[in-house]
């Protein structure tokens, strides 16, 4: 398939309007999605039950044109029931690798919390590295290759909280939130006596996806911005070190790789909107998603009912921004 060159914005309408045939609403998790998919980052979506975070997923997999696979993680899921085993053939005697459900370029791990830890690392070698090992021999992952996961906010018992070091490869951390009154209504006058639902088709692909990366990465990050990164990132390490008349707000801040996030992130949301260099607007726009789990809050943070994004909203505002930033 030959792809003509298209702008950020108009790659973008295109396929929020497929999407938008099954999905109403969540315009902006929409856009992070996106912005994930050209920063070639994961994305770990939480949100109460019914706010389609699963039908998001697979149809940004339809309108994206890749193949798409969806894994239910539940208590009694196996590593290999994700990534694949030997199996034995009488024929010859020999073992062969089977692929398991995350050979696609497009995972859902849905429900992810619900399946223990044996089986959430079995996701680490693929997230980070692109491949995996099937009986002592790595097998690489199709590019491109994302995890788009989900879990309940509310339902604790029966769940194995990921740790840190499985959220910290997750790009963004994105809460999905009841839709607007307007969206709602749309729904009810779409779908309120009609059970089928639309046939979404591709309007892009996996190839054309891997050429748009290139014109993101030709977007300007001026020194300014990246030190203003720093600032912010490491703003967080220093909420988490105990200091005379001030309370330790953070048990641990931010890794390396928010910076990282913060600073691919905000190239490709600058070429999704159109502009040519990443300004300090767009950092404050990611950093909340960027930044919500890669931070651990004190139990006195905790009993003052301060959370994540309360206090990463405070960072950026007592960060200085750069007056020249291009």
């Amino acid at each position: 398939m030959s792809f003509t060159p298209v702008t950020g914005p108009a790659w973008a309408q295109k396929l929020r309007d497929e999407i938008g045939q099954s999905v109403i609403g969540q315009q902006e998790v929409v856009e992070r999605l996106l912005v994930a998919l050209l920063a070639n980052g994961h994305v770990l979506l939480e949100g109460m039950p019914g706010l389609a975070k699963t039908l998001l997923v697979r149809s940004l997999g339809t309108a994206l044109g890749v193949q798409f696979e969806r894994i239910q993680f539940t208590p009694d899921l196996l590593p290999s029931d994700v990534v694949g085993t030997m199996i034995y053939s009488p024929k010859d005697g020999a073992f062969s690798p089977h692929h398991g459900p995350v050979f696609a370029n497009l995972v859902l791990a849905d429900e992810i919390n619900r399946a223990p830890a044996k089986v959430q690392s079995a996701l680490l070698e693929a997230m980070q590295e692109r491949q995996v090992t099937i009986g002592g021999q790595t097998h690489l992952l199709p590019k491109p290759f994302f995890v788009m996961a989900t879990q309940n906010p509310i339902e604790q018992e029966g769940t194995y909280p990921l740790p840190e070091a499985q959220t910290d490869r997750f790009l963004f951390k994105l809460i999905v939130d009841y839709p607007a009154l307007a969206d709602e209504t749309a729904m009810l006058q779409r779908w309120g006596q009609v059970t089928r639902q639309p046939e979404l088709k591709a309007v892009s692909g996996g190839e054309e996806l891997l050429l748009l990366r290139r014109a993101v990465d030709e977007v300007h990050v001026a020194p300014a911005v990246q030190n203003y990164i720093l600032a912010l990132v490491r703003a967080t390490r220093l909420r988490a070190e105990l200091a005379a008349g001030r309370k330790r707000q953070l048990s641990f801040g931010a890794s390396p790789r928010a910076s990282l996030a913060l600073y691919q992130a905000g190239r490709a949301l600058a070429w999704l909107r159109g502009e040519d260099f990443v300004s300090p607007g767009l950092v404050q726009e990611l950093a909340p998603d960027v930044l919500r789990h890669r931070i651990g809050l004190t139990y006195e943070a905790e009993a003052e009912e301060l959370t994540a994004d309360k206090i990463v909203a405070e960072v950026i505002v007592t960060t200085q921004v750069p007056a020249h930033a291009k």
